[in-house]
């Protein structure tokens, strides 16, 4: 007997049950930077966006090699909402990220309150707060402003700045930590 409802097998599809079964396999490190820098087999962001609704979970390097249709879905998700316009992020800060998200050892997905920003959304924003930059790296794609409800703003700056990789901005009161793959400093309270 045959069943009617045949299943399609995409590459998309088949990288999907891969990646799977590598997250499922993969041991679990404390020195999660070290990890990926070139001894661990893949990398994974976790975030989910409290203005669109949207969520991600992607493994967006294997063996070695960035995934050009994640990352490619990264940028989307990771766009400036205000204009709905999306640019290429490096992937430098999607590995601060990891590293970082990894460190603090949570399940918990961060939530991304800003990726990728337009000079016209950057400027907006700096009008009303003096916390933004003129020249913010997140208009070049090279910065993150995120949050976990399950670490506090000095756990998630302090795990960033041992990755030793990018900027780290503590906003306590605003509760997030900026990450960035810009050069290496730190600030905030």
């Amino acid at each position: 007997m045959t069943n009617s409802n045949s299943a399609v097998i995409s590459r998309r599809n088949l990288l999907g049950v891969f990646a799977a079964g590598i997250v499922a396999a993969a041991p679990t490190c404390s020195g999660a930077f070290g990890l990926l820098r070139g001894a661990g087999d893949i990398r994974r962001v976790k975030m989910y966006s409290g203005r669109s609704g949207e969520t991600m979970d992607a493994i967006y390097w294997i063996d070695g090699k960035y995934v050009p249709e994640v990352l490619k879905e990264i940028n989307h998700f990771m766009r400036d909402l205000r204009s709905d316009e999306a640019m290429k992020m490096n992937p430098g800060n999607l590995d601060i990220i990891a590293a970082t998200h990894n460190l603090l050892d949570v399940r918990e997905p961060y939530m991304l309150l800003s990726g990728y920003r337009s000079a016209a959304t950057n400027a907006a924003l700096r009008a009303r707060s003096s916390g933004v930059a003129r020249n913010s790296l997140h208009m070049q794609g090279m910065a993150a402003d995120l949050r976990l409800k399950s670490r506090s703003v000095s756990q998630m700056a302090r795990a960033a700045e041992a990755c030793s990789a990018g900027g780290v901005g503590r906003y306590s009161r605003s509760n997030f930590v900026h990450m960035d793959c810009g050069p290496v400093r730190h600030w905030g309270g």
